[in-house]
């Protein structure tokens, strides 16, 4: 797929927008694992300011990808969330979402991520390894049960990583 030309967006997860990251979520997460209370896991107040975020990626008005972060400890944030859909998967909004979601970490005055995946999205942990993550777990002898964590440093990223592309 060619580039997207989309607008990120911080919104609260009861924006209207979030609808159908969440909605997409349910459906990717069922498919995968059955039913599960994953998305009910934490309250909304957890991705909201000043400890949180939320944000959407949209192209043409419509949410096309997205994810969130909450308060893992002082110094670590926990990506959660993140969904792209599947009409515009490999057009590099998974990446796109996770650097901005670090840049919004770091404004937040956090200097790691953590996150967790499950094994049976494969594709997410490419998504990770590729953009600098470490995994806390074997890659060459992956689990096929539990979760799947990472972590990245923050620390090592200058201004520049800060500052949005059109600046």
């Amino acid at each position: 797929m060619s580039e997207v030309a989309t607008d990120v967006r911080l919104v609260g997860m009861s924006d209207p927008s979030a609808a159908p990251l969440l909605a997409g979520l349910h459906l990717e997460y069922t498919s995968r694992y059955g039913p599960n209370d994953e998305l009910s896991r934490y309250p909304e107040a957890e991705f909201a300011p000043p400890y949180g975020a939320f944000l959407i990626v949209a192209a043409d008005g419509e949410t096309v990808a997205g994810g969130a972060f909450r308060r893992y400890d002082a110094a670590t944030a926990e990506l959660k969330r993140l969904w792209t859909h599947p009409r515009f998967r490999r057009a590099g909004l998974g990446r796109l979402v996770v650097r901005e979601l670090e840049r919004e970490a770091l404004r937040r005055g956090y200097r790691r991520i953590y996150l967790t995946t499950g094994p049976r999205q494969p594709e997410a942990v490419r998504l990770y390894l590729s953009s600098g993550y470490e995994p806390q777990f074997d890659v060459a002898n992956r689990p096929t049960e539990g979760p799947l964590a990472f972590v990245k440093e923050l620390e090592g990223l200058d201004d520049r990583f800060l500052a949005h592309p059109e600046s």
